[in-house]
């Protein structure tokens, strides 16, 4: 039995086991959000993950913290990657005991909020953390394991840029030196983050988009790069050795014992998710061998990676949502038809010129549908490459543009978000 077992008693989802010892305030600001959350649901206006936490942190600021008294947390943030690698964790630290999870993606504190007064009292807590709130959300919730997976640029109109972010990571583990932290020891931006927490382990899964750290964060000097290492050319920053590696479709832990990882989810990247989860998962007491038996039961998440029969075609869904995601989207992507999607509302960022940054050369050989709000935006971006491309109005369009057979779909947040919903919300 681990410390954590010792530690935390598995009780009920019922409102009073979520609510014994705390605050009255607090205990009907619970009761408050997981019914509007169930009313949101039960009316078909979405899952009810952020109402039900909005409306509860009104009733009580203080709500979240509450919530997560008692509980074993673990943190996932990063740029890209977040919401596979928290579904990936959870399903490993699982193999413990019950585990509450924002499963659906809502990253900010109304969505953890929400989730942990739905899952009502567990001993373990897994939640995907948008990296601007990831300092406020330590604060909150007190947790044990922080990971941290990567930094890239990402909706340029409102977000920091990545050094920036880095810096706020940086000063806040620095403060709360009771963390564990897992860090990725081939983001130098993620390295220096961590570099100030006295209690890191570091993950190694490569890192395939490098626009946004050939800059040391700390002193402004070329990151040079050599068969897998990196260095600061004017300082000691240099890439760790990594506790935890990604090789041959399996992953090595600590011992040096390598594990085989099999997943329904494709791409190099999710071997990465998956190893991170396994190492966030040891920190709670649980075997990389116990822990990768779940990893392969994970096919989809909020939609994601999901595979859909429709009008004879198999349609792929997959979300990306910035240069380094269309990236790895592409690498994932079969040479079949593909669609791509954007739009630019406010989920997304309004500013769509990181299209640029973006090679889509990938593409050259088949064919490509675009739709999306801001399809003429790419338009001009797919001609500068040289793909060829057809405009669709609506995804009805583009389904009989294609004959039977497989279809790839490609598109940013909320582009997704309205195929999902053309294909009732599919999970």
């Amino acid at each position: 039995m681990t410390v954590w077992q010792l530690d935390v008693t598995v009780e009920s989802g019922t409102l009073a086991g979520v609510t014994d010892g705390m605050p009255l305030i607090a205990k009907v600001a619970t009761s408050v959000s997981k019914t509007a959350a169930a009313l949101s649901r039960a009316a078909g206006r979405g899952d009810g993950s952020v109402i039900g936490g909005w409306i509860g942190l009104k009733i009580d600021p203080d709500l979240l913290a509450h919530l997560a008294a008692g509980r074993a947390v673990a943190l996932v943030s990063g740029t890209n990657g977040k919401t596979t690698t928290t579904r990936f964790t959870a399903a490993a630290v699982g193999v413990l005991g019950r585990v509450a999870t924002n499963g659906y993606g809502a990253n900010m504190p109304t969505g953890h909020t929400s989730a942990l007064a739905k899952e009502g009292h567990t001993p373990f807590a897994v939640l995907e953390v948008d990296e601007h709130y990831l300092g406020q959300v330590i604060d909150q919730t007190k947790p044990q394991v922080v990971a941290l997976l990567n930094l890239s640029r990402d909706q340029l109109d409102r977000a920091k840029e990545v050094a920036m972010m880095a810096q706020m990571w940086k000063i806040k583990l620095a403060s709360h030196p009771e963390i564990k932290v897992i860090a990725n020891a081939d983001d130098p931006l993620v390295v220096w983050a961590a570099s100030g927490s006295p209690q890191t382990t570091w993950f190694s899964a490569g890192q395939r988009w490098l626009d946004d750290s050939f800059v040391c964060p700390e002193s402004g000097h070329a990151i040079e790069r050599a068969q897998g290492d990196w260095w600061c050319t004017g300082c000691p920053l240099r890439r760790p050795r990594p506790s935890w590696m990604v090789e041959d479709g399996g992953v090595f832990d600590p011992d040096g014992v390598w594990h085989l990882v099999q997943l329904q989810l494709p791409g190099r990247v999710n071997i990465g998710n998956a190893a991170t989860a396994l190492a966030v998962a040891a920190e709670f007491g649980v075997r990389p061998i116990d822990g990768v038996r779940t990893l392969k039961q994970v096919a989809s998440i909020a939609g994601r990676y999901a595979q859909v029969d429709k009008d004879g075609r198999n349609l792929r869904l997959l979300l990306a949502k910035n240069p380094a995601s269309w990236l790895e989207a592409f690498d994932m992507a079969d040479q079949v038809p593909t669609l791509l999607s954007i739009n630019a509302r406010d989920p997304d960022g309004l500013d769509t010129s990181w299209l640029w940054d973006v090679d889509f050369a990938p593409l050259r050989d088949r064919p490509v549908l675009i739709t999306g709000d801001r399809a003429f935006d790419l338009a001009v971006r797919l001609q500068v490459n040289q793909v060829q491309f057809r405009h669709v109005q609506t995804f009805d369009e583009a389904l009989r543009s294609v004959p039977p057979g497989r279809l790839e779909v490609i598109a940013n947040y909320t582009a997704f978000q309205d195929i999902r919903a053309e294909l009732d919300r599919v999970n």
